[in-house]
């Protein structure tokens, strides 16, 4: 008995190349890959060498026909670029996969390799892979090329305060870092009694003014100055400045009231401290806790000045002091300040311990004063107020001593302070003995104020090391371009040597 056997299955037979001759599958051309890739070339008119223009001052690449934008190195925002740059060569095959190949980053080349597709004869696809080489030519671009030739600001704003401190610019320079009003600048100029801002459009000054006023109590005017005129194109150049005086009253300032100002914020003494700026000016009576705000807009109706600098702060030691419960508001009068204590004080002068003279007074901060602490405060007995509304006053109603707040040890304060603040890049000459001080008062002030203190970002002293940049201490400054993490400060106002001390 024979058994049928079982058809064998059929195979693809191969063909001989066309060229070489050697047996391949069937396709098309009826050639190897080998030969077709001799006998065609996809990438023919696909440019191997394109030039890139970048700006080394600004660091942009040169989107043409005249934009400049921001890349770095193999971001999908420089692949882009480039392939833009071939954009017309690469219509006639099919782009299937872009990407760079690694090049060091001081060679001025950029390396991106091409996955591309073709059909070629008689209905044949082939793909291929090529690198193209760009060439990096330095460019400068015109927005740093009219900084060079110092003709780039098309406004300035003039920011001045009359005082004989900086406290207030440095507060508003963390302020201004933290909402990033500082990335249009062209230049930040600081002189004696305020900073310069320099823009290269008008739009971008405006910006900075509207933040300004609603930062600091101030008031602001403009005015502009036509530099060309094209007749032909009726189009004009103008170089516009904005002058914003911020009130010369700042943290610690004793002021005195107009009769007239005193009575509209709900009938408070004359004789006032000033707790705090933000938007509005905040004062407290150091005698009855009543606290007020005034605005910018109130302050240049009714203008007053401050009766001392912090030069003139005095040092005090507390003999005795007794605090004074709540006492029933009279008719109209404002609201009371619940953070603060009312005490009577008896101190005495460091500089006059030899003595048994004795100052009583009444203060705001009872809640931190106990007999042997040491105060800073104003003599208003010995000095000669230059003032025209304490002028007028009754001497009886003027107390002979007002303070300020409670002094601690500064160099131990310092030590222990394990933050530290950015700063704005301005040219300057340097910090001299007074600004290093005010900038110390100015750190003394975050920690003993939260309302200040949660305004701004606080950053680790030690967070990220910069290679040649280092304070005194050994330890590394914080590099601008680089947000670090934000610290938690205590609240408590009374904490360690009276300060508050940054969480481990």
């Amino acid at each position: 008995m024979e058994y049928m056997k079982e058809p064998a299955t059929l195979s693809q037979g191969n063909i001989l190349c066309c060229q070489c001759g050697i047996p391949i599958p069937p396709n098309p051309a009826n050639m190897c890959v080998a030969c077709l890739r001799t006998q065609v070339d996809i990438t023919e008119g696909i440019p191997k060498q394109v030039t890139v223009h970048f700006c080394k001052q600004c660091e942009r690449y040169l989107q043409p026909p005249g934009t400049w934008v921001q890349c770095v190195l193999e971001s999908r925002e420089l692949l882009s670029l480039c392939l833009k740059k071939i954009k017309a060569s690469l219509s006639k095959v099919r782009l299937i996969d872009a990407g760079f190949v690694w090049t060091e980053p001081h060679s001025k080349r950029l390396k991106v390799k091409l996955t591309v597709q073709k059909e070629v004869m008689n209905g044949a696809i082939l793909q291929q892979i090529f690198v193209i080489e760009y060439i990096v030519h330095s460019q400068m671009c015109d927005d740093c090329h009219r900084v060079e030739a110092k003709d780039y600001w098309k406004a300035v704003v003039q920011v001045r305060q009359k005082t004989q401190h900086k406290k207030t610019f440095y507060y508003l320079e963390q302020l201004i870092l933290k909402y990033r009003l500082h990335q249009n600048t062209l230049r930040i100029k600081e002189i004696h009694d305020g900073l310069d801002f320099y823009y290269a459009c008008k739009q971008h000054a405006q910006k900075m003014v509207d933040f300004l006023q609603c930062t600091v109590p101030c008031r602001s005017k403009s005015s502009q100055r036509l530099i060309s005129h094209d007749i032909h194109s009726n189009t004009y150049n103008y170089k516009s400045t904005f002058s914003v005086e911020i009130v010369p009253i700042c943290k610690d300032n004793v002021i005195c009231l107009s009769p007239k100002l005193a009575q509209s914020l709900g009938n408070i003494n004359q004789i006032c401290v000033c707790i705090r700026i933000t938007s509005t000016i905040h004062i407290i009576d150091p005698n009855t806790l009543q606290i007020a705000e005034i605005d910018g807009n109130t302050y240049w109706r009714h203008p007053f000045n401050s009766l001392f600098h912090p030069k003139q702060l005095e040092e005090f030691i507390v003999m005795d002091i007794s605090r004074i419960q709540d006492r029933k508001q009279g008719a109209g009068a404002g609201m009371k300040s619940s953070k603060h204590t009312l005490a009577e004080t008896w101190v005495q002068k460091t500089s006059e311990l030899n003595t048994d003279h004795q100052y009583f007074c009444r203060t705001h901060l009872g809640h931190l004063l106990n007999p042997g602490d040491l105060v800073l405060g104003f003599d208003l007995v010995n000095c000669n107020l230059n003032d025209e509304f304490a002028n007028k006053m009754n001497p009886h109603i003027i107390p002979d001593v007002v303070l300020i707040k409670k002094s601690y040890d500064r160099s131990k304060r310092q030590r222990r302070r394990n933050w530290k603040l950015r700063e704005l890049e301005r040219d300057r000459e340097g910090m001299d003995t007074a600004d290093e001080r005010d900038y110390q008062d100015f750190l003394e002030d975050l920690e003993e104020d939260e309302t200040i203190r949660k305004n701004i970002n606080i950053y680790k002293k030690t967070a990220i090391p910069v290679e040649s940049d280092t304070d005194d201490e050994g330890i590394p400054r914080i590099s601008l371009a680089e947000m670090l993490e934000d610290l938690q400060i205590s609240q408590d106002a009374t904490g360690g040597e009276g300060a508050d001390m940054l969480t481990e």
